[in-house]
């Protein structure tokens, strides 16, 4: 059986989405595809699982013309390469990776903005003083452990199963149906535009990007946070859409109870990939909580 192929920078991203601020960086034993727009205060924008900078197309450029943007592949995503040891895709170590990044850049953001696991990922970086964001923006955060995922719900066999390669290339392969990458779209809530569901599409059906995102899940341990939000001092804005079905509207409320300087704003109409459904609208309002916190944003 033939190795799995990572999507290829000169082939799959001719046409990606704001390639000219793409770069390429070696920071903490990877090699990472970062975007990097604008001028003013640093601004880190994280994606969630299965995702990648595509999911950020639109919004990016909207905030480039105020904050100097960084906005990373995770490991494993897009065109990041995937870690050796798997240990890599654990919150913990996608965490070093990212702060490993900022480092190699000689950036410092101001405030952070992340969407889904991306917000748990920003949040655990702030706990442990590897990020020092004068806010932090959770879109759609998936902050806390899912619905019977508490206890151990990840085993070493079930982690051994979705780090192999056999169901990566199920999923992928699942993926070669239009039809199947709509109905994997309609669980977020959310309705794309063909762009957003042919990008999601093309990642989809590659197995190395698949095949990280599984073992994410299975790595993925947000018990430790959940316990740690209240000592989450900075400024934290939970933007949630109602209409979102992966995570549900109810657990921004639980996180608002748990972290001392949350603030929750529930826009109607737009589910978990709110971000790409209405751009302008969230980033008007990740301007304006920049303002409220007292970071300098250009007019």
């Amino acid at each position: 059986m033939p190795a799995l192929r990572a999507p290829d920078w000169e082939t799959d991203g001719l046409d990606w989405p704001n390639r000219e601020a793409s770069r390429f960086v070696d920071a903490g034993g990877l090699r990472w595809h970062v975007q990097v727009m604008g001028s003013g205060p640093v601004l880190l924008l994280v994606h969630g699982t299965g995702a990648s900078t595509h999911s950020f197309r639109d919004l990016l450029p909207l905030l480039a013309a105020r904050f100097q943007v960084v906005a990373p592949d995770l490991p494993g995503h897009g065109f990041t390469a995937r870690p050796e040891d798997p240990a890599g895709l654990s919150l913990p170590g996608m965490s070093a990776g990212v702060a490993a990044l900022l480092g190699t850049l000689a950036l410092s953001p101001q405030i952070a903005v992340g969407h889904s696991a991306g917000a748990a990922l920003l949040c655990q970086m702030q706990l442990t003083g590897q990020l020092r964001s004068q806010a932090l923006v959770s879109l759609n955060g998936a902050l806390l452990p899912l619905p019977g995922l508490r206890h151990p719900a990840f085993t070493p066999l079930v982690r051994s199963v979705v780090s192999g390669e056999w169901l990566p290339r199920l999923f992928a392969r699942r993926m070669e149906s239009p039809q199947e990458v709509d109905r994997l779209l309609e669980r977020t809530g959310s309705v794309l535009d063909p762009r957003g569901r042919d990008l999601y599409g093309r990642l989809s059906r590659n197995p190395v990007h698949t095949g990280s995102a599984l073992a994410m899940m299975g790595h993925w341990d947000t018990r430790p946070l959940e316990a740690g939000l209240p000592d989450l001092e900075v400024p934290l804005l939970l933007l949630v859409g109602a209409e979102d079905r992966m995570i549900l509207p109810g657990v921004a409320l639980r996180v608002r109870a748990l972290a001392p300087r949350a603030e929750l704003l529930q826009i109607s109409g737009l589910g978990h990939l709110a971000h790409e459904e209405a751009p302008q609208l969230i980033a008007e309002e990740i301007v304006r909580y920049a303002r409220v916190q007292g970071i300098t944003v250009p007019s």
